[in-house]
């Protein structure tokens, strides 16, 4: 008989934890579908203000961090934290030029909802104007700040390639872990997308 190989306690923790941040955000989509249900009135008034194509454009940001975020954990995999050539040279880069460029589309994405709330703002849709503006900054507020923690998660992470020697296993688990979480976060914007821009 071989060795039993056990799951990873890291990886089955985080997979748990994401579980119930799930529960956290299928209770947001049960408030946003009851108040909606009880007030349409105010979903005819307020869904022609959205900008849908930049919305649209935002999300294809975040979407697309998620394929650099997993070419970063392809290489954290293999042992490579940084690259071995040259800058120019994408073949070569390691986990932390990938996950610099997931970091960046990251924050390109909370930089264009930031952009958005503002124009929002400015037409009278506020966190207090009325039930709709409640829940569109409650749902798409509480992702951001989700996506937030995710760009924190990333520098520490990058961070720790510059203070090790040696990238050992536990570094490397540390990126995969990460990456569940912003494949997660970049799911559920993906259905709060189609709930609050796409659903008529």
């Amino acid at each position: 008989m071989g060795p039993v190989t056990r799951p990873n306690m890291v990886s089955v923790g985080t997979i748990v934890w994401l579980s119930s941040e799930l529960m956290f955000f299928a209770g947001l989509f049960a408030m946003y579908f009851t108040i909606r249900e009880v007030r349409p009135d105010l979903w005819a008034e307020h869904t022609p203000t959205l900008n849908v194509p930049f919305a649209t454009a935002n999300t294809i940001v975040l979407v697309i961090s998620s394929v650099w975020c997993q070419l970063g954990v392809y290489r954290a995999e293999h042992g490579q934290p940084a690259r071995t050539g040259s800058l120019l040279n994408v073949s070569s880069w390691g986990m932390r030029e990938w996950y610099v460029l997931t970091y960046i589309f990251g924050s390109v994405f909370i930089a264009g909802q930031v952009y958005e709330y503002a124009h929002l703002v400015h037409d009278g849709i506020t966190l207090a104007s009325d039930g709709y503006g409640s829940v569109f900054y409650l749902t798409t507020g509480f992702h951001g700040m989700h996506v937030t923690g995710g760009l924190l998660a990333f520098l520490l992470i990058i961070g720790r390639t510059f203070t090790t020697r040696h990238y050992s296993h536990a570094q490397a688990t540390g990126a995969v872990v990460t990456s569940y979480y912003w494949h997660f976060v970049d799911v559920v914007w993906i259905a709060l997308f189609a709930t609050i821009y796409l659903l008529k």
